[in-house]
């Protein structure tokens, strides 16, 4: 069995006294492969470090997230375009909208949003989407809107920390993209209780978010790879199959977006 865990920002901090044992810890808990999301320019270099350390297992995004988002937009978008020229990502992402912690820079969330959804069609990349809801706005609603909207060619990839309803999920599919089911869906009222049971396997991926939002019984605190497994006997569980079928089946989802380049990385069977 094998798990690819399609979201961890292991280049943050919080890694830096045991970075080593935690990928070994998640290399014993059958983790093959950890998909990293780019934040803004200042995470850059911890990512392309471990992405050039382990290059068939710690995959490198690029891309602006919706929380760094600010006065100096255009000058992030530059830099983020630039590195999308000159280096080889395997997506774009974490891009999206976040109406959470702060409303000040929507208008300036939706330019990035829509720029970075055009670089990736243009460059035949999947997306990581980040839509975290606030402010009486639904961002799941309006990243969709947009996405149906542009009606890009080639666009596909993964709603990051899906955690919306049944209607939602059916509309990400029906766009073509996965849900990505990350550690909400241990949690009590996380919702995904009522999504999970009622849509197939081939519509989701696995993710950890790591270090944010760990499973239970590890809620509260720092998450890491190595709890995907967990996460996986969730999804199991609520879905009804075994751990293997997920494992095969979310895995396998994984593999089929990435890129050509990538191709030749796939973890062996």
């Amino acid at each position: 069995m094998q798990l690819i865990d399609t979201h961890a920002h292991i280049y943050d901090a919080q890694f830096d006294e045991d970075r080593d044992a935690m990928l070994e810890h998640a290399t014993a808990q059958q983790v093959t492969q950890i998909w990293m999301p780019n934040c803004a320019r200042e995470t850059v270099s911890g990512l392309m470090a471990l992405a050039e350390q382990y290059p068939s297992r710690c995959l490198p995004m690029i891309g602006l997230h919706p929380a760094y988002v600010g006065e100096t937009v255009d000058q992030e978008l530059a830099a983020i375009e630039d590195l999308l020229n000159r280096h080889a990502f395997m997506a774009v992402g974490e891009i999206g909208l976040d109406f959470y912690w702060d409303m000040t820079f929507v208008q300036q969330q939706f330019m990035a949003f829509e720029t970075q959804l055009r670089w990736a069609s243009a460059q035949g990349l999947p997306v990581s989407m980040h839509t975290r809801s606030g402010h009486d706005r639904n961002a799941f609603m309006e990243a969709a809107d947009l996405i149906e909207k542009l009606a890009l060619p080639n666009l596909t990839g993964i709603f990051h920390c899906f955690v919306g309803t049944l209607d939602e999920a059916n509309r990400a599919i029906g766009m073509g993209f996965k849900l990505g089911i990350g550690g909400v869906s241990t949690f009590k009222n996380g919702g995904l209780d009522k999504v999970l049971p009622y849509i197939g396997l081939e519509h989701i991926v696995l993710e950890t978010d790591a270090p944010y939002l760990a499973p239970v019984p590890y809620r509260g605190k720092r998450n890491q790879p190595a709890y995907l497994r967990g996460i996986a006997q969730r999804v199991a569980d609520l879905m009804q199959v075994s751990e293997t079928d997920v494992a095969r089946h979310t895995t396998a989802n994984a593999q089929a977006l990435l890129p050509a380049l990538y191709t030749n990385l796939l973890p062996q069977s």
